[in-house]
């Protein structure tokens, strides 16, 4: 079957493209294209220093991890380093896992909570293994029976009744020496100009299910003797103070929040933890200490959700309905990227300081030490729970024999939510499984994705270079392919994008992702846009500005101008939209068509509604052709049909980090 990838258009905008066109023919699997003869994106700066695209993963997780270690991973921070760096990795299931291309940094981020202490629970040489939870360890033969030890220590966490753990039991030792592995293991592989480690871990606050993971990530290799965890406190407030004393006596840190659409709408919450009501004082702490959000991951993607962006074709991808490790829906107000890049403005509409002048990056939260970011060669990301396609959901589980009793996480049908909050029968509608939905395992895991990756614009691959690169926001996501994203604004560009001086120029007249621009008198700024494609990927379709802002009533208002069209097509000059380019898909083979979509795709651009006097938020998404998502993949390496529920195709994307316009 042949899936045409036609797009309804919608919304207008006229914009100057320089495009090439692709290679023409069929091809059943994604090759080389041809360059672009744009001025590439990826070349430096040929004056005042140079900055280079460099791609990394800064969410993974190792056997000191206690969920991690419970679900079959056995690997250590240096396992995972060598498997950045390019060496093979074996899965809990035996097979092996290795990257098609090196990254360019890397961060183990274990859970600080109990960090180490599943390990130990399984070592008859400490004392933590005579703990009357350790007993929860000793048989874990089968998937429900991890499952069972996993929802038993979750429990036992967020009781609070661990003290004696950390003490009498002598844990605290455990979580000093697991931690110090991870320093030790992340300095050990650190080769500046080659390789870049980031010494890191997970601050893991859940009251409810309610997500607000955070990734703490340090500058440097002088780190604390024991990481701030949610044993010290579950609330992100007293993180951030906590940070500000580490940055106080000389040690630089930065935390990223992730999966804020597990939150419950508490993510990106317009109070204090306490309820209280924001000030400046609010924003100014989580800004100083939090720069960027993590907008995509195996977990879901949230940039926006379609009950908050109805006139967004695209806003539909991959979305988790789920607060974590559970079935309970997530309120969607107050849980996506877009929607707090909106409410930044309106405080600031207000004469307050805007708590969510986030930079945007993508990271996979692997918890098998790997990245899982490549649709096609999905393994899932908790151990022996979904390392096959029967356990993940995407073939029958009649394929594999004896697993059915112990995989069902609940029953078909499942819930997607149909308003922007609320907890009522009201607010989820059933999903359709099909006649056949008790073939399949039915679990929050069959929503996750093959997701993501962080990119940044740096000088040179060392520590220094790309934590600044995460200070100054200049940082970009994408679902795993590599592409590369520029996006510039100023008022006397004047940049011809036909100059191989090109992003120099730009450099020195304009700002980029992550900066700020003012009004003047004159006229509307330009903005520049660059995307190149990952090669060992598909081809652009297109690239798009998402614009942000508070109308004069107050309310705040967004809209998508395509800005960059495939294959010599123009936007319309009405809808703000490129024409379908008529990529497709077949899914019998996963084949995508050659003679669609372009390498490389730049734009000079002016925003037509531009109004000098109202504030705004802009940032670039770049949209891939179609190409088989990771549960079709599953189904045609099975032999079997794609299940009926699911996509069978996405559009893998790439996101700048915003520019504001503040007059």
């Amino acid at each position: 079957m042949v899936i045409h990838t036609g797009l309804r258009v919608a919304f207008s905008l006229a914009c100057g493209l320089f495009l090439v066109a692709c290679t023409e023919g069929e091809s059943s699997s994604i090759e080389q294209k041809e360059a672009t003869s744009v001025a590439d994106p990826s070349r430096g700066i040929s004056q005042g220093g140079e900055r280079s695209a460099f791609f990394g993963d800064l969410h993974v997780h190792s056997a000191h991890s206690f969920d991690a270690f419970v679900y079959g991973t056995t690997t250590r921070p240096d396992d995972a380093y060598r498997f950045a760096k390019g060496d093979r990795l074996e899965h809990a299931l035996g097979f092996e896992m290795r990257l098609q291309e090196p990254l360019d940094f890397y961060s183990v981020t274990d859970h600080a909570v109990f960090l180490g202490i599943a390990e130990a629970m399984l070592d008859p040489e400490s004392k933590v293994s005579t703990h009357a939870t350790a007993g929860w360890f000793k048989t874990m033969e089968t998937v429900e029976e991890r499952r069972a030890a996993f929802a038993k220590l979750v429990r036992f966490v967020v009781s609070g009744n661990h003290e004696e753990i950390l003490d009498e039991y002598e844990g605290l030792p455990v979580v000093k020496s697991a931690w110090s592995d991870i320093v030790d293991a992340a300095n050990r592989h650190y080769e500046p100009g080659r390789f870049t480690t980031f010494i890191g871990y997970e601050y893991t606050p859940a009251p409810l299910n309610q997500n607000l993971h955070r990734n703490v990530i340090f500058r440097g290799a002088d780190v604390p003797e024991v990481p701030f965890s949610r044993l010290d406190s579950g609330n992100p407030e007293d993180l951030w103070r906590w940070m500000d004393r580490q940055r106080d006596g000389g040690t630089d840190v930065l935390a990223i929040p992730h999966n804020s659409n597990g939150s419950n709408g508490e993510m990106f919450r317009l109070g204090y933890f306490d309820g209280s009501e924001l000030d400046d004082s609010y924003a100014e702490l989580r800004m100083r200490n939090e720069p960027l959000v993590e907008i995509t991951q195996v977990k879901g993607t949230s940039d926006t959700h379609p009950l908050l962006s109805t006139n967004d074709e695209w806003a539909d991808f991959e979305i988790m309905p789920f607060r974590i490790s559970t079935t309970v829906i997530s309120n969607v107000s107050g849980s996506y990227v877009r929607e707090a890049l909106l409410n930044g403005l309106q405080l600031e509409e207000k004469g307050r300081a805007n708590p969510f002048e986030f930079g945007l990056i993508g990271s996979s939260d692997t918890h098998n030490a790997s990245y899982a970011g490549d649709e096609s060669e999905f393994y899932g990301k908790v151990g022996l729970v979904d390392g096959s396609p029967d356990r993940r959901g995407s073939i029958p589980l009649d394929k594999v024999e004896g697993i059915r009793d112990s995989l069902d996480v609940f029953p078909c049908p499942g819930t997607v939510p149909t308003q922007l909050s609320g907890e009522s029968t009201e607010s989820a509608k059933q999903i359709w499984c099909g006649d056949d939905g008790d073939q399949f395992t039915q679990s929050y895991m069959t929503y996750w994705g093959a997701s993501g990756l962080t990119g940044v614009w740096a000088e040179e691959n060392t520590r220094e270079s790309i934590f600044d690169a995460f200070r100054r926001k200049e940082t970009f996501a994408t679902t795993g392919p590599r592409i590369k994203v520029r996006f510039f604004a100023g008022y006397d560009l004047d940049v011809d994008l036909q100059d191989p001086e090109a992003v120099s120029k730009a450099y020195q007249r304009g700002v980029t992702m992550g900066g700020h621009l003012s009004s003047r008198e004159g006229g509307a700024p330009e903005f520049l846009v660059w995307a190149t494609q990952d090669l060992a990927s598909a081809p652009l379709q297109r690239v798009q500005v998402i614009k942000g802002w508070v109308s004069e009533n107050g309310e705040s208002q967004e809209r998508v101008y395509d800005v960059g069209c495939s294959d010599g097509l123009e936007v319309d000059s009405i809808n703000h939209r490129c024409p379908d380019n008529n990529s497709t898909v077949d899914v019998s083979d996963c084949s995508i068509s050659r003679d669609k979509g372009d390498s490389s795709l730049a734009s000079n651009w002016s925003d037509p509604d531009f109004d000098p006097n109202q504030r705004a938020v802009y940032y670039v998404r770049v949209l891939e052709n179609p190409t088989c998502r990771w549960s079709t993949w599953d189904a045609l390496k099975a032999g079997v049909q794609p299940r009926p529920d699911f996509p069978l195709t996405i559009q893998e994307r790439a996101w700048s980090s915003p520019i504001w316009f503040k007059p």
